[in-house]
């Protein structure tokens, strides 16, 4: 439960400590003073976002500190998840820089917002004066069904399964729009692989054939050449051979009367050789050398192709072509294989919906299995808080496709009167039947929660006399489980507290208007019920009233 509060430098709030008791705290005060300005500095504890606006001293911080009781409320696994000390007396403090910068410590370590917030959900459920709005919501109506239902375990497996099955249907749906396109593209893809493949490239072709067409374009001018070389080296009346053969026979006759002829001798001996080796291959080539237009022209053809295919696909080599050949293959065999894939999603996703059904289904089940006992507490408490015809009815549908909380829609039935029939709550009740109806179904909900703590700012609006000494009686009665601070404007009701706070202005020292608040004691709190009977002029019989109110509380 929340034990302090203390709050700097907020809005109207200088500085202010208030230490609040179990069971119900009741806090009054004139129109502006400054009630809901202790539930948004509350807030802030409970992860609510906040700018320097809120800063009364723009040049100082804002701080709103918290402690909290938290013996009993399960809430260890939560501390030791996040790695944070635990303690059954456990503070929460907020600070706000006036640089915007924004800090949160539990037991002086530092957190998130989205933490403090996942702990602050687990202890304080404030019930806003707008918050009355929200009884015509869906998603309302049905959190009201489910806390009565008690099926906290179930709903999280099915938001875990659902979430499972949205990303399931996820992937599935993108699979399909890239096997359609896939597809799409796979008769091109498979005349550009028919088309290559025809070709059956290898690698280094290109160079050997635009050799060869050089060869077979200029074959006869060729052989012409190598045929005229080989009559100079090898002609029997004048060739360069019996030329050398002449100049060797001499040298050698010579050689034994001048020595360097054996030298000469043998380095002609040596050309002699080396010509005669190159004459034998001039006329290999020469023979092997065909003037052939056929081999020409498949030359021709085959270079023509390879060209037209690097210019098709902007490369420049047949290895390029060969490595995109290789791609396109890749793709076709992926385009080929995306049934197999397509259908282990699909079978991935079935699962998937297949287990959110089953959990959505027990959900819905539990959900029209409670329905006659909330509809029964709701008339029973109604008619006691004075509408005795009040029609209460729960109407539960099922919707065709899963909803991130089942697939129910949950509408709230209502009529004061037994001649009208029951409509949608929101388009048919009254504000004070609204403040009433609320209560009942804040009172369900709080006594399954577990929550240590509720807080109802005027939920008592729009009601008087008798009924709100009843509704008094309600809230009292469930401050018996658990600990309620009660903001209120009827005197029926304050008189029903344990402890009275009331809230004020006042102007300090330096005529700057503050807002304070402060435990009465019991002949303040007296009086405070009395001006709330009869005004700023409070009379003998306010007071007797005040009186007989309090003796009459459940004090």
């Amino acid at each position: 439960m929340l034990q302090t509060l203390s709050i700097e430098n907020y809005a109207l709030i200088e500085k202010l400590n208030i230490t609040l008791p179990d069971g119900l705290s009741i806090i009054t005060g004139e129109t502006g003073a400054g009630k809901s300005i202790l539930l948004g500095a509350l807030s802030l504890i409970l992860g609510q976002r906040a700018d320097t606006m809120v800063l009364k001293d723009k040049n100082h911080n804002c701080m709103v500190e918290a402690c909290f009781s938290i013996d009993g409320y399960g809430l260890e696994d939560f501390f030791s998840t996040n790695d944070i000390d635990y303690d059954n007396a456990t503070t929460i403090r907020r600070i706000i820089s006036p640089n915007g910068k924004s800090r949160a410590f539990i037991n002086e370590i530092p957190v998130t917002l989205n933490l403090l917030k996942e702990l602050g959900d687990q202890l304080i459920d404030i019930h806003s004066q707008h918050q009355n709005l929200l009884v015509g919501s869906s998603s309302f109506q049905t959190s009201v069904v489910d806390a009565q239902a008690n099926h906290a375990d179930t709903l999280t497996a099915y938001k875990q399964a659902f979430a499972a099955y949205k990303e399931a249907a996820s992937a599935l749906s993108e699979w399909e729009n890239k096997a359609q396109q896939a597809k799409a593209e796979y008769d091109y893809l498979l005349f550009q692989h028919n088309e290559l493949n025809a070709l059956q490239l290898k690698s280094g072709e290109q160079q050997f054939l635009e050799e060869e067409l050089k060869q077979l374009t200029h074959a006869e001018e060729i052989k012409e050449i190598l045929t005229k070389a080989n009559a100079v080296l090898s002609n029997e009346d004048l060739s360069i051979d019996n030329l050398l053969r002449e100049a060797l026979h001499g040298l050698q006759k010579i050689a034994s009367l001048f020595p360097t002829a054996q030298a000469l001798t043998e380095r002609l001996n040596s050309s002699r050789i080396e010509l005669r080796d190159i004459n034998q291959e001039i006329e290999n080539i020469n023979n092997k050398i065909e003037v052939s237009p056929d081999r020409l022209a498949v030359v021709e053809n085959r270079l023509n192709a390879i060209y037209s295919l690097q210019q098709k696909h902007h490369l420049n080599s047949v290895e390029a072509l060969i490595a995109l050949h290789e791609q396109i293959f890749e793709k076709l065999n992926a385009i080929e294989n995306f049934d197999q894939t397509l259908a282990q999603l699909q079978k991935n996703h079935d699962l998937q919906y297949q287990t959110a059904k089953n959990l959505v289904e027990k959900i819905s089940e539990q959900r029209k299995k409670i329905v006659p006992d909330i509809e029964k507490n709701m008339v029973s408490t109604l008619q006691h808080l004075g509408i005795p015809h009040v029609i209460f009815r729960i109407m539960i549908g099922d919707t065709e496709q899963l909803q991130a909380n089942g697939k129910n829609t949950v509408i709230f039935l209502f009529s004061a009167n037994k001649e009208i029939a029951p409509q949608e709550l929101s388009k048919i009740a009254s504000g004070g039947e609204i403040s009433r109806v609320m209560l009942c179904l804040k009172s369900l909900m709080v006594r399954s929660s577990g929550l240590p703590t509720i807080i109802f700012d005027e939920i008592d609006a729009g009601v008087s006399g008798d009924i709100a000494d009843k509704m008094g009686n309600i809230v009292y009665d469930l401050s018996k489980n658990i600990q309620v601070v009660n903001i209120t404007h009827l005197p029926q009701v304050a008189s029903k507290g344990k402890a009275h706070f009331v809230v004020f202005k006042h102007e300090n020292t330096a005529g700057v208007t503050t807002t304070a608040i402060k435990a009465l004691n019991p002949d303040e709190r007296l009086m405070e019920i009395a001006k709330m009977l009869s005004g700023q002029n409070i009379t003998q019989a306010a007071i007797n009233n005040a009186k007989e109110l309090l003796n009459s509380g459940h004090q």
